[in-house]
């Protein structure tokens, strides 16, 4: 089934992410900006759960879950950076891990016809780059040294995180690629 609570959900969070691209460049609000992606990410958990408690679990909110958080977390990263609302280092730390994981999946895609499941520590690590990119991004926004001490506090825990997480799913994509695409790991 399609329209589902949990796949409207991802889908508005998909709907978001312009809106949040529009407040931090076309109007220069760090601030809004900061706090919708907080949401952005908040929410992350939600379509999860309904979908396991609803019993609404299906192959499109697979897809669509983990293409709201790329989306959302590469909106922010490209448009924090060229805001200069975060710093460079978490910018490319944060981009260097997403493209050899996006790529990775393409591959395994492509070669096993099969695709790689989320994790738990993934889906943690995620939430911690959400609240330190909006940490950075309300901070700058309200002139609040407190908040941008708050995102480096939160981005270094995650960032570990994010790379342990990226070693585990490159674990999964050579098991994949090997097992002729008979893959499955933890949610």
């Amino acid at each position: 089934m399609i329209f589902t609570i949990p796949n409207i959900i991802s889908a508005i969070r998909i709907a978001l992410v312009p809106v949040f691209l529009w407040l931090l460049v076309g109007r220069d609000d760090a601030a809004n900006a900061g706090w919708l992606l907080a949401f952005i990410g908040g929410t992350d958990w939600v379509d999860g759960f309904l979908a396991r408690k609803l019993n609404q679990v299906s192959e499109l909110g697979k897809f669509l879950d983990p293409a709201a958080d790329r989306l959302a977390v590469a909106a922010a990263v490209i448009g924090g950076w060229i805001s200069g609302a975060i710093p460079w280092p978490v910018c490319l730390a944060i981009i260097v891990r997403e493209v050899v994981i996006v790529i990775g999946a393409l591959v395994v895609g492509i070669a096993s016809r099969s695709k790689i499941d989320v994790r738990y520590i993934g889906k943690v690590a995620t939430l911690g780059i959400y609240f330190a990119i909006s940490f950075f991004l309300v901070g700058r926004g309200t002139d609040t040294a407190w908040l941008e001490w708050s995102g480096w506090i939160t981005i270094v825990p995650s960032l570990i995180l994010y790379y342990v997480s990226a070693y585990q799913y490159i674990g999964d994509m050579r098991g994949a690629l090997g097992r002729d695409g008979a893959v499955s790991s933890d949610a």
